[in-house]
């Protein structure tokens, strides 16, 4: 195993994106906490905001998709120091049946969930990579690496991102930086409001988080949430596909096809305004 430099969260900069409410907002409470000094980018600047005062952080107004924006907010992230850690959490979950969503909703979902990585790390990287230092915690999901009807796009993005942070962890791991993804599986937020998804058990934000900030320490390849999960999907990857699919009908694994709640509803209503935005 690679033996990384520690990082002392002490005084250390970090940066989160989606860091104003559920998983975002845990994690910077979690990093504080821990005596880091926080800095909160989201699209809502307001709710951002409130969340940095909560914690003595800083609020910064961030949107994944656009480099610009994510480099600013980088550069002002690290104006109280060197960046340690950078949390990619920014992410968005429509559902629907692969034909029905509709192109401007899948184009806004690799923008934000994949890209949205992507622009963190190519912008992040550079400064640990000369530093030999640095943490970078791509928050992906279960879906990452088990499919889901009615969720085709976001497993794609999600994939992608596991993918990514396997390459990129084996190019800079000889270099003193380290790349972690955290997998949750459902977690009781906006992003899965209104979603029936059971069996898969439903966790806290409070979990991702401390599997976030426990990654600083460990400095693990994945870490899914809860532990057994990771388990499950590694098994399913290697059920034949008779007996996998007989199991999801069993459990009905197809009700991100059915039609919305009132709670989804809203929640796409707030996705659709982001793409007029």
């Amino acid at each position: 195993m690679t033996r990384y430099p520690p990082l002392d969260l002490t005084g250390a900069s970090v940066a989160i994106t989606g860091g104003a409410q559920g998983i975002g907002r845990a994690t910077a409470i979690a990093f504080a906490r821990r005596g880091a000094r926080v800095a909160i980018g989201d699209l809502d600047f307001d709710l951002a905001r409130k969340t940095a005062a909560e914690l003595d952080g800083t609020a910064h107004r961030l949107d994944v998709g656009d480099p610009e924006s994510f480099r600013v907010f980088l550069a002002e992230a690290a104006a109280h120091g060197e960046l340690a850690v950078l949390v990619n959490n920014a992410g968005i979950m429509p559902n629907g049946g692969f034909l029905d969503l509709d192109e401007r909703t899948n184009r806004l979902m690799i923008e934000v969930n994949l890209f949205g990585v992507v622009h963190g790390m190519r912008l992040a990287l550079p400064g640990m990579l000369a530093r030999g230092r640095g943490h970078i915690v791509n928050v992906a999901s279960l879906a990452g690496k088990f499919p889901v009807p009615g969720l085709a796009m976001y497993n794609a993005s999600k994939f992608a991102v596991v993918g990514l942070s396997a390459a990129t962890r084996r190019e800079y791991a000889a270099h003193g930086v380290s790349i972690s993804t955290v997998l949750p599986s459902a977690v009781d937020t906006g992003l899965s409001s209104g979603l029936d998804m059971r069996p898969i058990p439903k966790v806290q934000p409070e979990d991702i988080a401390r599997a976030v900030l426990g990654s600083v320490r460990s400095r693990r390849a994945e870490i899914a949430v809860p532990g057994y999960v990771g388990g499950l999907a590694a098994l399913a990857a290697i059920t034949p596909e008779p007996l996998l699919n007989a199991v999801r009908r069993l459990v009905r694994d197809d009700r991100a096809l059915r039609p919305d709640s009132p709670d989804r509803q809203a929640y796409r209503s707030r996705i659709g305004e982001q793409e007029a935005g």
